[in-house]
Protein backbone atom coordinates (compact mmCIF):
# COMPACT_ATOMS: atom_id res chain seq x y z
CA UNK A 1 0.00 0.00 0.00
CA UNK A 2 1.29 3.41 -1.06
CA UNK A 3 1.15 6.62 1.04
CA UNK A 4 -0.77 9.39 -0.24
CA UNK A 5 1.10 12.61 -1.24
CA UNK A 6 1.15 14.98 0.81
CA UNK A 7 1.90 17.88 -0.93
CA UNK A 8 -1.56 18.87 -2.72
CA UNK A 9 -2.94 18.96 0.96
CA UNK A 10 -0.12 21.45 1.75
CA UNK A 11 -0.80 23.57 -1.74
CA UNK A 12 -4.19 23.63 -0.31
CA UNK A 13 -3.76 24.64 3.71
CA UNK A 14 -1.84 28.06 2.33
CA UNK A 15 -5.29 29.43 0.96
CA UNK A 16 -7.07 28.79 4.57
CA UNK A 17 -3.31 30.02 6.16
CA UNK A 18 -2.80 33.83 8.10
CA UNK A 19 -0.23 36.18 6.11
CA UNK A 20 1.95 35.48 9.35
CA UNK A 21 1.91 31.80 8.95
CA UNK A 22 2.38 32.45 5.56
CA UNK A 23 5.57 34.36 6.40
CA UNK A 24 6.87 31.99 8.67
CA UNK A 25 6.76 29.31 5.77
CA UNK A 26 8.50 31.81 3.82
CA UNK A 27 11.12 31.66 6.02
CA UNK A 28 11.74 27.97 6.47
CA UNK A 29 11.89 27.35 3.03
CA UNK A 30 13.33 30.45 1.55
CA UNK A 31 15.85 30.51 4.53
CA UNK A 32 15.13 34.52 3.74
CA UNK A 33 12.77 37.29 4.98
CA UNK A 34 9.80 37.53 2.86
CA UNK A 35 9.39 39.97 0.58
CA UNK A 36 7.16 42.89 1.12
CA UNK A 37 4.58 41.75 -1.62
CA UNK A 38 0.96 41.16 -1.46
CA UNK A 39 -0.84 37.30 0.41
CA UNK A 40 -1.47 36.24 -3.39
CA UNK A 41 2.31 36.50 -4.63
CA UNK A 42 3.34 34.22 -0.86
CA UNK A 43 1.01 31.95 -1.76
CA UNK A 44 2.08 31.37 -5.49
CA UNK A 45 5.72 31.46 -4.70
CA UNK A 46 5.15 29.03 -1.54
CA UNK A 47 2.73 26.57 -3.78
CA UNK A 48 5.56 26.69 -6.28
CA UNK A 49 8.96 26.27 -3.53
CA UNK A 50 6.38 23.49 -2.37
CA UNK A 51 6.55 21.55 -5.04
CA UNK A 52 10.44 22.36 -6.26
CA UNK A 53 11.39 20.65 -3.24
CA UNK A 54 9.11 17.84 -3.41
CA UNK A 55 9.65 17.10 -7.13
CA UNK A 56 12.88 18.99 -8.00
CA UNK A 57 13.02 22.09 -9.65
CA UNK A 58 13.52 23.24 -13.63
CA UNK A 59 15.94 21.03 -16.05
CA UNK A 60 18.63 22.52 -17.16
CA UNK A 61 17.70 22.00 -20.35
CA UNK A 62 14.47 24.46 -19.58
CA UNK A 63 16.70 27.09 -17.31
CA UNK A 64 18.94 27.49 -20.79
CA UNK A 65 15.96 27.96 -23.14
CA UNK A 66 14.30 30.39 -20.45
CA UNK A 67 17.96 32.55 -20.64
CA UNK A 68 17.97 32.70 -24.19
CA UNK A 69 13.87 33.79 -24.15
CA UNK A 70 15.05 36.47 -21.91
CA UNK A 71 18.00 37.94 -23.96
CA UNK A 72 15.90 37.65 -27.14
CA UNK A 73 13.72 39.88 -25.35
CA UNK A 74 15.79 42.33 -23.70
CA UNK A 75 18.27 42.53 -26.17
CA UNK A 76 21.07 41.25 -24.17
CA UNK A 77 21.13 44.81 -22.48
CA UNK A 78 22.28 44.22 -19.29
CA UNK A 79 20.51 47.13 -17.43
CA UNK A 80 17.34 45.82 -18.41
CA UNK A 81 18.07 42.11 -17.27
CA UNK A 82 19.33 43.75 -13.98
CA UNK A 83 15.39 44.63 -13.49
CA UNK A 84 13.45 43.03 -11.51
CA UNK A 85 10.46 41.91 -13.15
CA UNK A 86 8.04 41.33 -10.25
CA UNK A 87 8.85 45.11 -8.87
CA UNK A 88 7.32 46.59 -12.40
CA UNK A 89 3.50 46.82 -12.49
CA UNK A 90 2.20 44.97 -15.80
CA UNK A 91 2.30 46.95 -18.33
CA UNK A 92 -1.76 48.53 -18.99
CA UNK A 93 -2.09 48.94 -14.99
CA UNK A 94 -3.47 52.18 -14.42
CA UNK A 95 -1.65 54.08 -11.48
CA UNK A 96 -4.17 56.68 -9.92
CA UNK A 97 -3.12 59.33 -7.50
CA UNK A 98 -4.61 62.52 -6.09
CA UNK A 99 -2.71 65.35 -5.99
CA UNK A 100 -4.60 69.20 -4.24
CA UNK A 101 -8.04 67.75 -5.84
CA UNK A 102 -6.92 67.05 -8.98
CA UNK A 103 -6.77 63.01 -9.45
CA UNK A 104 -3.61 61.81 -11.66
CA UNK A 105 -3.71 58.68 -13.74
CA UNK A 106 -0.85 56.85 -15.04
CA UNK A 107 -0.71 54.12 -17.48
CA UNK A 108 1.97 51.76 -17.46
CA UNK A 109 3.30 50.86 -20.65
CA UNK A 110 6.26 48.54 -21.87
CA UNK A 111 8.59 50.99 -22.09
CA UNK A 112 7.83 53.09 -19.29
CA UNK A 113 4.75 55.67 -18.02
CA UNK A 114 1.96 57.34 -20.03
CA UNK A 115 0.86 60.28 -18.05
CA UNK A 116 -1.64 63.05 -19.83
CA UNK A 117 -0.58 61.54 -23.16
CA UNK A 118 3.09 62.10 -22.70
CA UNK A 119 5.51 58.87 -22.21
CA UNK A 120 8.06 59.60 -19.50
CA UNK A 121 10.76 56.45 -18.21
CA UNK A 122 10.36 57.11 -14.69
CA UNK A 123 7.44 57.54 -12.40
CA UNK A 124 9.99 60.30 -10.33
CA UNK A 125 9.79 62.55 -13.59
CA UNK A 126 5.66 62.54 -13.36
CA UNK A 127 5.75 63.17 -9.80
CA UNK A 128 7.95 65.94 -10.45
CA UNK A 129 5.41 67.19 -13.10
CA UNK A 130 3.12 67.13 -10.96
CA UNK A 131 3.93 68.60 -7.52
CA UNK A 132 6.53 70.96 -8.78
CA UNK A 133 9.42 69.03 -6.16
CA UNK A 134 11.37 65.98 -6.36
CA UNK A 135 9.55 63.25 -5.30
CA UNK A 136 10.40 59.35 -5.24
CA UNK A 137 7.26 58.06 -7.41
CA UNK A 138 7.48 54.48 -5.95
CA UNK A 139 6.53 56.24 -2.81
CA UNK A 140 4.15 59.15 -4.51
CA UNK A 141 1.93 56.71 -6.22
CA UNK A 142 1.91 54.42 -3.33
CA UNK A 143 4.12 51.23 -4.43
CA UNK A 144 6.67 51.57 -1.67
CA UNK A 145 6.39 52.95 1.39
CA UNK A 146 8.27 55.90 2.40
CA UNK A 147 10.26 53.67 5.35
CA UNK A 148 13.31 51.23 3.76
CA UNK A 149 12.02 47.60 4.17
CA UNK A 150 14.77 45.48 5.61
Amino acid sequence: MTKPDPIPARLAALKSATTPELKAQWRDLFDSEPPPFNRRYLESRLAYRIQELAYGGLKPETIRRLERLGEELDGGDRKKSGIRADLMPIAGTRLIREWQGVEHVVTVTADGFDWQGRPYKSLSAIARAITGTRWNGWVFFGLKSRRART
